[in-house]
């Protein structure tokens, strides 16, 4: 398939696309807060800019994107039909950065989970995914959940 936008239009659509306060990342936000837990925003110290930070429970949460970090079985994780060889370099280059920033972390002592666009896609979808979450960041004994060792969407809580 021929791409119907020039390269300056596909540049300019690819510049909007957000790395932080994504709506998928603020949905979850307000439902981790109106459980009560306070966390910090982008660990900036920490490997990989975790998206969601508790230093009380030494747990960090991601918030991937679907397309970008290739959530397994999922349909908005798909491959565009021109320029293959590049996508699915880039793509490989996220999901191996994932996996080595969530072993970084999990060295250091931090609780690593991860939630999925598409987990969060619906305010009752984020409700579930915040509930779950929360009662496994609180649970100090809970192992985290490495990066792509997740069920396929959509509703993986």
């Amino acid at each position: 398939m021929v791409d119907f936008l020039s390269p300056r239009e596909r540049s300019e659509r690819m510049s909007r696309i957000r790395g932080k306060d994504t709506q998928p990342e603020l949905a979850l936000r307000r439902v981790l807060h109106g459980l009560g837990l306070r966390y910090r925003l982008y660990g900036t110290g920490l490997p990989g800019k975790p998206d969601l930070v508790f230093p009380r429970y030494k747990a960090v949460v991601f918030v991937h994107g679907c397309f970008w970090h290739r959530h397994p079985g999922c349909s908005i994780a798909t491959t565009p039909k021109s320029n293959t060889a590049f996508w699915l370099e880039k793509f490989e280059k996220n999901v191996a950065r994932d996996a080595r920033v969530a072993t970084q972390l999990g060295e250091q002592g931090w609780r690593v989970f991860l939630a999925w666009e598409c987990e969060l896609s619906t305010p009752a979808k984020a409700a579930r995914v915040g509930e779950r979450l929360a009662a496994l960041i609180k649970d100090q004994s809970a192992p985290g959940t490495l990066p792509h060792a997740a069920a396929s969407c959509p509703d993986r809580y």
